[in-house]
């Protein structure tokens, strides 16, 4: 289940980077002592002799800095050596990594409390080696990191899958640094208020430093009810499209078009917001479905070590692993039988009537699949920008009882009415939107764990429908009894927690289904399962949307 083309990714435009320096607590106070920050800058340039400059100008200036007469953990700002510490440990470009991870070990060894990486690798779920062995194409990192100023875990780990990676950005650059209705601050703010709802704190990091580095009021981040009120109109509308989006109607939107003039969102400004909430709810899901680890310059991705000359140590696995790692066991005759299922589907002569239908689609909607994890409380980084921690998921169609209306496919679908909405208030949307469904839904290398020549739509399709199913979407032409078929419970429950509770998945659902597949094709099931929810939620909000303007 994988892509034949490495498209590269977006290169023309140079969008700021999406998780710039964070605020530390290690020494927020310190002044910048350290390289200019331009010159962080110019180590993403493409021109070769500009980064050989910039390289030469860093490290100048971070020995220059090393050899003054100050205590050693003044001589340059936590920011500089967190810098230093995520090019060490991410950079595409060796030589920029090793000059940077040389920078380190020299501040080290002159008694400098340098920073270490907690984490190993970009995922918690999947090896380094690993990761490694099923092969990132080079020119497709490279791109990326000259596009972004750097090169994130959430890339590393779509990297697996080259074709959707180039997409992927080029919505998400739209959608974050293009012209449009919403004002940069507010878009990344937006994004950290939706994340929030699933704990994500890695987005929250992420869009808090850009938010900042765009001149962002610090305070807003203090909790949602510092930020302006017509930004704080739309925590109900998150609340509900993050976890119950089938209850959306038009009376959500009318509210939020049609109330005092101070804080009235224009219905252009509004799907913008939609959109952004929906983009950072289904990212959310892929992180925690991919065990997408902290970044090293992020917090809970890195801790200062008390100066040890002959140690620059790297740091355990991240705590992701709470549940440890379960044994890959021997899943040949998995494959097999899976195999086998799929042939037969494809095979199948026999119609079933629109009762039949019908029945096997609120069976799959009504089938008890537990997902409910207790975890900790989430970080008060995160648990402040949100309002009713307490709402979250719950089954569309609870046992005992009544289910509210199914949407069918046949009466609004994202190809026949959400797409041209879109494209009509946030003109490029609908087609860079259209484009990245259109890509998941048709990623195939023709394989399947060890065999290859493989047909995999009916198992893509089957795993899309499901999650739209879990949503309360019910396509007329489609054969549910197929989901039961392909779908073993293990990667029910993977799904519906990473589509509904993502904030719930642990290492043992991510190992415990298609044990005998490779990690690619598990992160291929976690893209497909971001984009379904993306296109549910934007489904129920833009039929809503639709309603008002009838």
């Amino acid at each position: 289940m994988n892509s034949e083309s490495g498209t590269s990714v977006p290169c023309e435009a140079k969008p700021p980077p999406s998780s710039g320096r964070p605020r530390l607590n290690h020494s927020e106070s310190e002044p910048d002592l350290g390289p200019n920050p331009k010159t962080f800058t110019r180590l993403c340039s493409r021109d070769e002799e500009d980064r050989a400059a910039a390289l030469d100008e860093l490290t100048q200036a971070v020995l220059a800095r090393l050899g003054l007469d100050r205590p050693g953990s003044e001589r340059l700002c936590a920011s500089t050596l967190l810098h230093l510490l995520r090019l060490s440990r991410s950079c595409p470009l060796s030589e920029v990594r090793e000059r940077a991870a040389k920078l380190l070990r020299t501040a080290q060894e002159r008694g400098v409390e340098v920073p270490r990486a907690l984490t190993s690798g970009s995922s918690a779920f999947i090896p380094a080696k690993e990761m490694q062995k099923e092969g990132i194409e080079q020119d497709v990192l490279l791109d990326a990191f000259f596009s972004l100023g750097r090169l994130d875990n959430i890339t590393m780990a779509m990297g697996l899958h080259p074709a959707y990676l180039s997409c992927f950005l080029r919505t998400q650059h739209a959608l974050l640094d293009l012209d449009g209705p919403l004002p940069s601050l507010w878009r990344h703010y937006i994004v950290i208020m939706a994340a929030a709802r699933h704990q994500c704190s890695y987005l929250v990091q992420q869009h808090s430093a850009a938010y900042l580095e765009a001149g962002g009021d610090e305070s807003w981040l203090g909790g949602v009810q510092q930020a302006p009120a017509k930004l704080r109109s739309l925590q109900g509308l998150n609340k509900l499209l993050a976890h119950r989006p089938w209850l959306i109607t038009q009376q959500h939107i009318q509210e939020l078009v049609c109330p005092g003039a101070e804080s009235r969102w224009s219905l252009a400004e509004l799907i913008h917001a939609v959109i952004l909430m929906a983009h950072a709810h289904s990212l959310s899901s892929f992180v925690w479905g991919c065990g997408v680890n902290p970044e090293p310059d992020h917090t809970g991705g890195h801790a200062f070590s008390p100066p040890s000359p002959n140690h620059l140590p790297c740091g355990p696995h991240s705590p992701a692993h709470e549940d440890g790692r379960q044994e890959l066991t021997d899943g040949v005759m998995e494959v097999e039988v899976l195999m086998k299922r799929m042939v037969e589907l494809q095979e199948q002569e026999e119609e079933c009537t629109q009762e039949e239908m019908l029945t096997r689609f609120e069976r799959e909607r009504s089938e008890s699949i537990p997902t409910a994890v207790v975890r900790g409380a989430p970080p008060e980084v995160v648990l402040r920008l949100v309002e009713d921690p307490e709402f979250s998921y719950e089954d569309f169609a609870p046992r005992g009882e009544q289910a509210p209306p199914t949407m069918r496919a046949q009466d609004y679908s994202w190809e026949d009415h959400g797409y041209s909405l879109v494209n009509r208030l946030l003109p490029d949307m609908g087609q860079l939107l259209d484009e990245k469904f259109q890509v998941v839904s048709n990623l195939t290398y023709h394989r399947m764990a060890m065999h290859e020549g493989v047909d995999t739509y009916t198992l893509r399709k089957a795993l899309w429908n499901y999650i739209h199913c879990l949503y309360g979407i019910r396509y007329d032409d489609y054969d549910y009894g197929g989901v039961n078929v392909l779908l073993e419970r293990s990667l029910k429950v993977f799904v519906k927690t990473v589509a509904c509770h993502p904030e719930q998945t642990t290492a043992r659902i991510y190992h415990a289904f298609w044990r005998h597949f490779k990690h690619s094709e598990k992160v291929h099931a976690n893209l497909i399962v971001m984009e379904a929810r993306l296109q549910a939620a934007l489904l129920y909000t833009l039929r809503a949307i639709t309603h008002y303007m009838r």
